[in-house]
């Protein structure tokens, strides 16, 4: 008679166990996804500082052979501290997308001083930056990736119902522009 009581208590109490892990795990899980988010922000973070600290140098060394394109190095530095000042990441997608830009101007206008490609402290500030472009854009897609999982987890069940409960937002990807596609060479005879 007292195991047809308790039967059915341990059943009960073994489901309400087993809930409470399940939905231990899963809360778990979210907050490991945005510590991961987190870690990876800082990463960005680190490689773009690296990148920040390059650009002075690099306008400092085609100043001293083009002084007269004093604009594009101008747009250069402002676009630099526009990616200091940047709070969230859709202000560093900006700015990030503004420092391209005139990283690309910059570019252009060594082209058209040899003296300036030729010098060995120029060249080794672009393979440098070269370096660091390449590992922007690692951090960037381990960060988008990171990312993508959070949000598909606290937006399906059962994890929706954890990230309303408990203030979970989706974060926002770290999107640079792509260089538009070149159209294909056309030859004329």
């Amino acid at each position: 008679m007292l195991a047809a009581i308790l039967a059915p208590i341990i059943i009960v109490v073994v489901i309400i166990v087993i809930l409470l892990i399940a939905a231990i795990a899963i809360y778990n899980g979210i907050i490991s996804l945005r510590n991961r988010i987190d870690n990876a922000w800082s990463q960005i973070d680190v490689q773009l500082r690296k990148r920040y600290d390059l650009i002075p140098n690099l306008v400092e060394t085609v100043k001293g052979y083009a002084a007269h394109e004093k604009e594009t190095l101008e747009k250069v530095i402002k676009a630099r501290n526009m990616g200091i000042d940047a709070t969230t990441v859709e202000d560093q997608s900006k700015a990030e997308n503004m420092i391209t830009g005139t990283l690309k101007s910059l570019f252009a206008v060594s082209e058209q001083y040899p003296d300036l490609k030729a010098d060995q402290h120029f060249t080794r500030l672009m393979e440098e930056l070269n370096g660091i472009e390449g590992n922007i854009a690692f951090a960037r897609q381990f960060y988008n990736d990171s990312v993508l999982q959070y949000n598909t987890k606290i937006q399906t069940f059962p994890g929706n119902i954890f990230a309303g409960r408990f203030g979970f937002t989706p974060r926002q990807y770290f999107e640079i522009e792509e260089p538009q596609a070149k159209e294909p060479v056309k030859v004329q005879f």
